[in-house]
């Protein structure tokens, strides 16, 4: 898969001024722009955040059709199937990507998706309307972070950093509000909320449903019902295997663990399970990604 950096060299796009790292980036897109990304979309190691600005745009996205419309936001994943279909001719949007790897080695970025973005967002649409003030606020974000590449200051790399935490941690809250607004019953929230409170404590050790209902007094039963009712039919076992696929990722490339010793601390019975597991998900072994292929 491609690099952040590795994606700009390949589409000859202008760097930001000054010593670019490589890591975070924001632009803001068009027609021409949004159709070439079907060239690299799939292979792209990227988290990219898109705000439709103007007109709309059609996507076929793990072969469910989705359109969006001005004011929407929609949030890419690393190793998704994602072609772009169709846009009105004054489509316009912008964009924030960010390097997978720089982002799963960060610690605040990390724990922030960790409790947040991968709880909520990833694992359930990947489109979302926003309101007038949150397009307006997280827009803005995302327009300072084009002021400092423009500007070319030297910090300029660790302010791109602060303002990515500071969108995902503000995204992480829209979408709690969000799934609030849908009104599911109260006791429905408190279990869900709790489930994903416990998940970034325990997800290492406990890959089993029964855990989470026995520390939320509920049965499986019941907390697989209320998970899939308010994620719109993700299961526990979804939520669980992201974050096992986080951390997997993470000690693999930021760390010199063997593979055993990571399949250990995940505790996965065998390290073959862990390796069929990774395969599974990432589409590659956890030896050819540790190699960066």
């Amino acid at each position: 898969m491609y690099s952040l950096k590795e994606f700009w060299q390949l589409r000859n796009l202008p760097v930001p001024e000054g010593e670019w790292d490589g890591n975070v980036i924001c632009i803001e897109t068009n027609v021409e722009w949004t159709f070439g990304t079907n060239e690299t979309h799939g292979f792209l190691s990227c988290y990219t955040f898109t705000i439709v600005t103007r007109g709309w745009i059609t996507i076929l996205y793990n072969s469910c059709e989705l359109t969006l419309h001005e004011g929407d936001l929609y949030t890419y994943s690393p190793g998704f199937e994602v072609t772009v279909l169709a846009s009105s001719n004054d489509y316009s949007g912008i964009c924030l990507l960010a390097d997978e790897h720089f982002t799963l080695s960060l610690s605040t970025v990390r724990n922030a998706i960790r409790t947040a973005y991968f709880a909520v967002v990833e694992l359930t649409s990947p489109v979302l309307p926003l309101k007038t003030d949150d397009f307006c606020r997280l827009r803005e974000l995302m327009q300072m972070m084009i002021h400092y590449q423009r500007m070319g200051l030297p910090l300029a790399n660790d302010s791109l950093r602060m303002l990515y935490n500071l969108f995902l941690t503000d995204l992480s809250t829209v979408q709690q509000h969000s799934i609030r607004e849908h009104r599911f019953p109260k006791r429905v929230e408190e279990i869900f909320f709790g489930f994903l409170g416990l998940l970034p404590q325990h997800f290492e050790e406990h890959h089993d449903i029964g855990f989470y209902a026995s520390e939320l007094c509920i049965t499986p039963t019941y907390l697989s019902r209320v998970v899939r009712q308010v994620s719109g039919g993700r299961t526990v076992v979804d939520y669980i295997n992201q974050l096992l696929l986080m951390e997997a990722t993470f000690l693999l490339r930021s760390t010199s663990l063997s593979i055993t010793q990571i399949s250990e601390q995940l505790h996965f019975a065998e390290v073959t399970t862990f390796a069929r597991f990774f395969n599974r998900m990432k589409g590659m072994n956890p030896r050819e990604y540790r190699k960066g292929r």
